[in-house]
């Protein structure tokens, strides 16, 4: 195995296979990739598009070439000295349809089952599959069951098309009962979907009814389901893996030191992992850092101007009727979550609490704690008295905002409740608080990535995955603070700038990032904008709208592509919002309203001109800030990676747009001709790695002095070696589109200063070797 010097994240699925890959192992090799970093490889659900809804965790993906192709990959990547990362699954698998024989074992055998303790499953009544139509009277009413035979099995179907087995013992008799008889006989209960929130009786992923959440605290489940990693692993085929949704798990920290264990002190282990503000990194753990949501947001952060916060926030009050500030719309998002998406498993997290509570703490009282813990909760969750950073201040931190909401004479069932997530219960609470952690990192997630973050627009360059939209901006001093650290605490965890769930492609946020320090001007176009015939649109939602058309506008201008992916964007954005519409229940009156708005675009040469307009207005720090982002990236402590496709400017939106093809014919092309500035500095800073790995991997980061020369001079510029031994390497970039104010000059640690208008006077960035 070799630690990672560079990754390159490629999306694996049946239309881009490990075959597609191989062929662009060459190109990878030229750019300067040492470490090809696959998206989960093990069978999914057929026609997955990501690869998360694991059905087999003991084979790779016949879709995507099956373990032959996978072999082949990996020769081709090790006859250039390339290696491989892959993106393992622990916390859930797919259960939609029939093809996951795992859970198919569950539901024909029950808690009996060879699968039953692979599944987080409350066994004490049948397992709950909201997979119905209308409640299941109606639907045995209106003939949408029936029972057929399939491979001398009868099985139960659903509309023609959705598969149940029916149990061993009723093999024999299944044609000679009523229906309804022979389904309440069963180890499962089929149920309308929209009773899933309430009365699923089964851990899952999130809100999402088809990924089935497993127990990987249990040493034989894992076993069973890493079975195939570690043999990868020992063959030399793999270098490291990447864990998705960490803190799903009932041990977190259990689980990656005994996976450390497993694979050995050289295998490079990260974890997906969201670090809310404050919240320190994974040491202890057993792993080299996150996947790099954290970094994204520090320089995403660094890019924006503080002076925007303000009148940005005042612009969103005044157009939106809403709070200028994230925290308000945050609290909402997460009662709203709880009580509509979680309320089944609150019932079941106030009933373990209730099972181990001293007399005189009611069920009532313990719910009305929980829930106004959960609302106010500062992280996704804790990690109880085992974790090498206390939880202490985050409990602390915890008691101190719900203490307001809670009723007269109960702080005492929150402190009761705080204490045992401290470990004061030991076993005796261990199941109520497992409940508990499980249930505060999805309303983290759900409330603030997936509702609040739509619900909230001052600026939607800051509503990111794991980023802190209350705050707009990271002054350079907080920075080196952040990449300090870094340096000393995890020099090998992941940078990214992009991701398969990213919200807005690195690019598209740079270019909104730029409107930060030009909020007048923005402020001018976006109320022309708003000024339009609003087609019953609200103006919230036009004023996010408009942000979108800004930031992922691109030379081809409001072509039909565009327009689509717009109006998909513009979809999933107001359903995830839960205002105006949702998934649930669409309002598609309101829909259509809003997308005549972006269909309209190609014929209004008036909107056509406000939006280039502006574009061409913020077009210089917007490019600044994309250089910016990457030279960072890659000169900054830890293992930069490359997702795929974004060579190029990426202006993408929230997936599936994220995960559109690449052209790879036509990046091939530009890295051989020089023609795209962007891949061409990506390949510039990827030689230097390749030239010098011990610089990057084990070099000091060192703030430079920046004398700003006038007033807040130095805010606009960030500069900082990187040294090991007698090699550094300075770098400097001037911040917020602003050229530094005369005079500013930047002092070195290793010694010399320079002029820092002198030194931008060619672009706004700048780096060599010393």
């Amino acid at each position: 195995m070799t630690p990672p010097r560079a990754t390159y994240r490629f999306q694996f699925h049946k239309d881009f296979t490990f075959a597609d890959a191989e062929a662009l192992v060459p190109y990878l090799d030229e750019l300067g990739i040492s470490h090809l970093y696959a998206s989960p490889v093990t069978t999914a659900t057929p026609g997955s598009t990501h690869g998360y809804d694991v059905t087999d965790p003991t084979a790779i993906n016949p879709e995507l070439g099956g373990e032959a192709g996978f072999r082949a990959l990996v020769a081709a990547l090790r006859a250039r000295g390339m290696g491989i990362v892959i993106d393992i699954v622990p916390n859930h698998m797919g259960v939609a349809g029939d093809g996951n024989a795992w859970w198919r074992d569950v539901l024909t055998h029950g808690p009996d089952g060879e699968h039953a303790t692979v599944f987080d499953i409350d066994w004490r009544v049948p397992v709950v599959l909201p997979v119905l139509g209308a409640p299941l009277s109606k639907a045995l009413a209106d003939g949408d069951l029936a029972l057929e035979k399939q491979d001398d099995r009868w099985t139960i179907v659903a509309y023609g098309e959705h598969r149940f087995p029916v149990r061993d013992a009723d093999q024999t008799s299944a044609d000679t009962l009523p229906l309804a008889d022979l389904l309440a006989r069963q180890h499962y209960r089929l149920a309308f979907w929209r009773v899933a929130n309430d009365e699923l009786n089964w851990r899952r992923f999130f809100s999402i009814n088809e990924l089935a959440g497993v127990r990987i605290e249990d040493p034989a489940v894992f076993e069973k389901t890493h079975a195939l990693y570690f043999r990868l692993h020992d063959e030399g085929l793999i270098d490291g893996v990447r864990i998705d949704h960490v803190d799903g798990l009932t041990d977190p920290i259990g689980y990656t030191r005994r996976l450390r264990e497993r694979l050995g002190p050289d295998a490079w282990i990260v974890i997906e992992k969201i670090l809310a503000a404050g919240e320190p990194q994974p040491l202890g753990w057993g792993v080299d850092g996150t996947s790099g949501y954290d970094f994204m947001e520090q320089v995403a952060a660094l890019l924006h101007d503080p002076a925007g916060a303000e009148p940005l926030g005042a612009l969103w009050e005044e157009i939106s009727g809403r709070s200028a500030t994230f925290e308000p719309e945050e609290f909402q998002a997460r009662q709203d979550l709880l009580a509509w998406q979680f309320s089944g498993q609150l019932d079941a997290c106030v009933a373990a609490f209730a099972a181990v509570a001293p007399d005189g703490v009611t069920d009532a009282m313990l719910r009305r704690a929980i829930k106004r813990l959960l609302w106010v909760f500062p992280v996704y969750r804790t990690y109880g008295p085992d974790a090498p950073a206390s939880d202490d201040a985050i409990r602390a931190l915890a008691r101190t905002r719900v203490a307001e909401l809670i009723p007269p004479g109960e702080a005492h069932v929150a402190d009761l409740i705080l204490s045992w997530l401290g470990g004061e219960g030991g076993a005796t609470t261990a199941d109520a608080v497992r409940r508990f952690q499980q249930l505060s990192a999805p309303i983290a997630a759900k409330a603030v990535e997936d509702t609040g973050f739509y619900r909230y627009g001052r600026l939607l360059s800051r509503n990111d995955v794991g980023f802190d939209a209350d705050r707009m901006a990271t002054t350079p001093a907080e920075f080196h603070a952040l990449m300090m650290a870094r340096a000393r605490d995890v020099p090998r965890a992941m940078l990214t700038t992009a991701t398969h769930d990213h919200k807005r492609g690195e690019d598209t946020r740079a270019r909104l990032a730029a409107i930060s320090a030009q909020t007048a001007a923005w402020r001018e176009a976006a109320l022309k904008w708003l000024d339009r015939d609003d087609n019953g649109v609200d103006d919230a939602d036009r004023y996010m709208l408009f942000q979108t058309l800004i930031g992922a506008w691109s030379n081809d201008g409001a072509n039909a592509d565009f327009v689509e992916r717009i109006k998909a964007w513009q979809q999933k954005a107001l359903r995830e919002a839960k205002l105006r519409s949702s998934w649930e229940a669409p309002d598609e009156t309101y829909e259509q309203a809003a997308a005549a708005l972006v269909e309209a675009l190609p014929g209004d040469p008036a909107a056509i001109a406000l939006i280039e307009g502006l574009v061409a207005t913020l077009d210089a720090a917007a490019q600044a800030n994309t250089l910016a982002q990457v030279v960072l990236r890659y000169t900054l402590p830890g293992v930069p990676d490359l997702y795929q496709g974004t060579e190029f400017a990426d202006l993408s939106l929230v997936d599936p747009d994220n995960r559109r093809p690449v052209d790879y014919p036509a990046r091939q092309a530009a890295l051989a001709a020089g023609t795209s500035p962007k891949l061409r500095l990506i390949a510039d800073l990827l030689r230097l790695r390749r030239e010098d790995p011990g610089l990057f991997a084990d070099g000091d980061y060192v703030p430079a002095t920046v004398d700003g020369g006038g007033e807040g001079g130095d805010t606009h510029v960030i500069a900082f070696e990187r040294r090991h031994g007698d090699r550094g390497l300075r770098v400097a970039v001037a911040l917020h589109g602003r050229r530094p104010a005369k005079g500013t000059r930047i002092a070195f640690a290793s010694g010399g200063t320079v002029d820092a208008t002198t030194l931008f006077d060619a672009g706004s960035i700048w780096y060599e070797r010393s």
